[in-house]
């Protein structure tokens, strides 16, 4: 088994380390959002970043998933800012990934080519507060057909990104198939598979009817980096029908499509998260010193340095091993291990991220040091694209099948 990166990955790492230490890292203490729009400071980050050719290197057509691991871990090193700037950030990059995938040509020079060209931000409306969203048959929200458009109703939360004002569009969720007339259509009629009555549509932000109510806070946090977590109502919102993304019915398969993977970019830069918290938890024990000798003496110290050492080797092979597995077995054939890692790294992270907390004593608390916020999103991935335990849940039932008829 050959562990070593490819030419390709190393030159790739070499540019992107230089373009942190340069740019990035400085940057972070200047990184601040104007309101719910981005940092003014963003479009020069973004403009340095592309003439570095560090651009949209999610892309099958620029990295492979195993390329793309470790240039996602180096960019987790500041998630707030190095994604954003390099056109690799969420939610968008999985949005890219449907509009390029399921989306129709004009749909795609509509929507997808300013994305790739980083003009401008998307969002994806899934998670409703009304009903448990962590199964997606669940959802709500109505998409009903009127002639030649689609009527939408309903109301979402947590929608990432929908406060930033150059969030132009939403891919939006919802329950399909009724016609104006109350009939339903043949695929998506009420006694159909509970998979098929479920749609995708596209719903630019300043459509009539749309309210972008508020922003969610995890933790108390409004995260401005990413354009907040938005609480949208739908009131008879209008869209042309050739808005739908795919055909009627299909948004629950277009769901899995997006959201299985989904994960696995969080995953990689979870890695780079958590090397940066090892990096600051080792600073402080060596500058600190209680009871008469450094912090770094302690034993139980000591005990969460190598733990931690320990997690993070694991999960980067378990990390790269998914990557390889998508690449070479597609997405079906990687699906334990994409399930495994999507358990695995935020709790591990989360736990890591707990103790520099802890070894930074109460500035570990404080704005003072990014732990606090770092924290809190290694918290809330455990419900990114799934909670835990919709993972584990379908981990599981691939391990039994094997045991069952």
């Amino acid at each position: 088994m050959e562990f070593a990166y490819d030419a390709k990955t190393e030159e790739l790492r070499e540019r992107l380390t230089a373009f942190m230490d340069e740019v990035i890292y400085p940057a972070e203490g200047r990184f601040e959002s104007d309101g719910w729009g981005p940092p003014p400071l963003l479009d020069e980050l973004k403009a340095e970043a592309r003439s570095r050719g560090l651009w949209n290197l999610f892309l099958p057509e620029v990295c492979t998933n195993l390329q793309y691991a470790p240039l996602a871990e180096i960019m987790g090193r500041s998630p707030g800012i190095a994604p954003a700037a390099t056109n690799c950030a969420a939610p968008d990059t999985g949005n890219m990934e449907v509009l390029s995938q399921f989306g129709s040509e004009e749909q795609k020079k509509q929507w997808l080519e300013p994305l790739l060209n980083g003009e401008i931000r998307s969002a994806f409306a899934m998670t409703e507060p009304d009903v448990a969203s962590s199964d997606a048959t669940n959802i709500a929200t109505s998409i009903t057909r009127d002639g030649d458009e689609y009527v939408i109703n309903g109301r979402k939360w947590f929608i990432t990104g929908a406060m930033n004002p150059n969030c132009k569009i939403f891919i939006v969720m919802g329950k399909s198939g009724i016609s104006e007339v109350g009939m339903r259509s043949r695929d998506t009629a009420p006694n159909a598979a509970t998979h098929r009555q479920q749609s995708m549509i596209l719903v630019p932000r300043d459509t009539p009817g749309i309210t972008v109510r508020r922003g969610m806070t995890v933790f108390g946090y409004d995260d401005h980096d990413h354009g907040g977590h938005a609480e949208v109502v739908f009131e008879d919102v209008r869209v042309p029908a050739d808005h739908l993304v795919g055909e009627e019915g299909g948004g629950f398969a277009i769901a899995q499509a997006r959201l299985g993977p989904g994960r696995i970019h969080h995953c990689m830069r979870m890695i780079g998260v958590a090397e940066r918290a090892v990096e600051m938890m080792c600073r402080r024990a060596a500058s600190r010193s209680t009871f008469g000798k450094p912090i770094a003496q302690q034993g139980v110290v000591q005990d969460w340095i190598a733990e931690s050492r320990v997690m993070i080797e694991q999960l980067r092979l378990l990390v790269l091993k998914t990557a390889w597995l998508m690449d070479t077995a597609g997405n079906q054939g990687a699906h334990t291990e994409i399930q495994a890692i999507k358990i695995a790294t935020p709790r591990a992270v989360e736990w890591i991220l707990d103790k520099a907390i802890q070894v930074h004593g109460a500035g570990g608390l404080s704005q003072d040091f990014p732990l606090a916020a770092l924290f809190a999103g290694a918290r809330s991935l455990r419900f990114a694209d799934g909670p835990d335990e919709v993972h584990k849940r379908s981990l599981a039932y691939r391990e039994l099948k094997k045991w069952t008829s």
